[in-house]
C-alpha cells in the first residue's frame, strides 16, 4: 500500500503553490495524497512567517499532531516554508514532534530528507542553494482551468517590517524558456487562466522587457487570461502599465500593496515611494485600463504611527477606491528593524484597524454593487454549493455563482450579474 501524505499550507498564494509542488514531488516517489492528517504517514506543515499569529498557529497544529504521532509511531512530520527558514533548528528544539525542517528554497530535496527521517534521524535543510529548485521539480499539469506559475522568488526591498528577504533570499527570476515550457504543459492540461507568482513578481527580469514582455509572450502562447501577484509599486514600469491597456488577456485586476498613506511611515517602512507616487501610478494604470479593479495591503499601528499618519492612510484609501484589500495590525517579526522600535499601543492599533477595515469593506461592497446589471465573462471552475449551480471568477477576480449546466465547467462564458452579496456575485445566463 502506498504511503500517504498530508500537506497543510498557510499564508500566501506562493505558499499554496509550493504546497502543491511538494505533493507532486512526493507523488513521483509513490506517495498518495490524503486530506486527513489522521491517515497520513507524512504530514507537511508548509508555513508562513509574515505575521506572529501565523507562526503560532503552526506550533498549535504541531501540538495537535502529538497524539496522532503517538498513536502512529511510523508517522513523520515535516515543517517547511518560511518558519522553517527563519527558526531553523529552533523548530526541532521547540517541538519533539518534528522530524524534518526544510526551507522554501530547499524543498526539492524533501524526498531525500524524508527518507533520512524514516531511518530515525531528525534532519534540517535551510540552505539557500545557488541552483534553481525548479530545475529539480517534476513537470506540471493543470489540475483545473486556473493554474499558478511561479516566475520569481525572493525580495531585495528590505521593508523594515518584513522577513521575506531573510526567509526567501534575494530576488531571482526564472528564465523565459522554462516559464513558457511550464505554461505550455499547463495549457495542455486544460488551463485557461494562469496567475504568475512571485514575492515581487513585477521585478521579474528573466528576459529583456521585464514582466510586460513575459505577459505578451504568454498571450502569444494562447493563455486566455493572465494575472500576476504580488507586485511592488517600485517595480511597476511604464511598459507594464501600458500592457494593462494593450494586452486583452491581462485581466483588469491588480493587487498593488501600499501599506500606508503616510509619507513619514512609508519612509520608516523603507518602501521607497511616497503616497503621491502611489496615487500617480494608480492614475496611469486607470488611464491605460479604465475598468481596472485594485486591491492592496495595509498595516495599522506600525511603530511611530500617529493618528495623523493614520488619517493619511484613510485619505489615500478614499482617493483610490479599492475593490478589495487586506489590512492587519502591525505584528513585530524578530530580526526586522521595526521590531526594535517603540511600539504603538495595541488597543489603539486595533481600533485603527477596525476603522480601516470598515472603510475598505464599504468600498468593496460599492465596487461589487456597481457590477449588477453588467455582463461578466466568467471562468467557470467548479460546481456550486447547491445542486445545479456552477461557480467561477469574473475578469475582476470576484467569485460568481449561477444556476447553469455542468458543461460550462472549464470554459469562459458570459453571464449577467443580477445580485451582489458580501464577497461574491450572483449571475444568470444571458438570454
Amino acid at each position: 500500500m502506498a504511503p500517504k501524505l498530508h500537506v497543510r499550507s498557510y499564508g500566501c498564494q506562493m505558499n499554496a503553490h509550493d504546497g502543491e509542488r511538494m505533493a507532486a514531488l512526493m507523488a513521483e516517489g509513490g506517495w498518495e495524497a490524503t486530506d486527513r492528517a489522521e491517515d497520513a504517514d507524512l504530514v507537511v506543515l508548509n508555513t508562513c512567517h509574515i505575521r506572529e499569529k501565523a507562526e503560532e498557529k503552526v506550533f498549535s497544529d504541531l501540538g495537535r499532531l502529538r497524539p496522532l504521532k503517538a498513536a502512529r509511531p511510523g508517522m513523520r512530520v515535516a515543517v517547511a516554508g518560511c518558519v522553517a527558514q527563519a527558526e531553523g533548528a529552533l523548530v526541532l528544539e521547540r517541538s519533539a514532534v518534528v522530524d524534518v525542517v526544510v526551507g522554501p528554497l530547499a524543498y526539492h530535496r524533501l524526498p531525500t530528507l524524508v527518507e533520512e527521517a524514516r531511518r530515525g534521524r531528525r534532519v534540517l535543510d535551510t540552505d539557500m542553494p545557488a541552483e534553481s529548485k525548479f530545475d529539480r521539480l517534476p513537470p506540471r499539469r493543470a489540475r483545473g482551468p486556473s493554474a499558478f506559475l511561479t516566475v520569481q522568488e525572493g525580495c531585495d526591498k528590505f521593508c523594515t517590517f518584513c522577513v521575506v528577504p531573510y526567509t526567501r533570499g534575494a530576488e531571482s527570476s526564472r528564465p523565459l524558456p522554462a516559464i513558457l515550457a511550464e505554461a505550455r504543459a499547463l495549457l495542455a492540461g486544460g488551463a485557461r487562466e494562469i496567475t504568475l507568482l512571485g514575492q515581487n513578481v513585477n521585478a521579474w527580469h528573466g528576459a529583456e522587457g521585464g514582466l510586460a514582455a513575459l505577459v505578451a509572450a504568454l498571450a502569444a502562447e494562447g493563455v486566455e487570461r493572465i494575472r500576476y501577484t504580488t507586485s511592488h509599486p517600485r517595480d511597476m514600469d511604464e511598459a507594464l502599465v501600458a500592457a494593462h491597456g494593450a494586452i486583452p488577456q491581462l485581466m483588469p485586476q491588480l493587487h498593488l500593496p501600499v501599506q500606508s498613506g503616510s509619507d513619514r511611515i512609508l519612509k520608516a517602512m523603507n518602501r521607497g515611494h511616497t503616497a503621491e507616487d502611489y496615487l500617480a501610478l494608480v492614475g496611469r494604470l486607470r488611464l491605460a485600463r479604465p475598468d481596472l479593479h485594485l486591491s492592496s495591503d495595509f498595516i495599522t499601528g506600525f511603530p511611530g504611527e500617529t493618528e495623523a499618519d493614520f488619517r493619511d492612510t484613510l485619505a489615500l484609501v478614499e482617493a483610490v477606491g479599492f475593490a478589495g484589500a487586506f489590512a492587519f495590525r502591525y505584528s513585530p517579526r524578530p530580526g526586522t528593524p521595526a521590531a526594535a522600535r517603540p511600539q504603538v499601543d495595541p488597543e489603539e492599533a486595533h481600533g485603527r484597524l477596525l476603522r480601516l477595515q470598515a472603510l475598505l469593506a464599504d468600498q468593496q461592497a460599492r465596487a461589487q454593487a456597481a457590477q449588477v446589471g453588467t455582463v461578466a465573462r466568467v471562468l467557470w471552475e467548479r460546481p456550486g454549493r447547491r445542486p445545479g449551480q456552477v461557480a467561477g471568477r469574473s475578469e475582476h477576480m470576484v467569485p460568481v455563482h449561477m444556476e447553469g449546466p455542468a458543461d460550462l465547467l472549464g470554459r469562459i462564458a458570459p453571464a449577467r450579474i443580477r445580485l451582489a452579496r458580501a464577497g461574491s456575485l450572483e449571475a444568470e445566463p444571458l438570454g
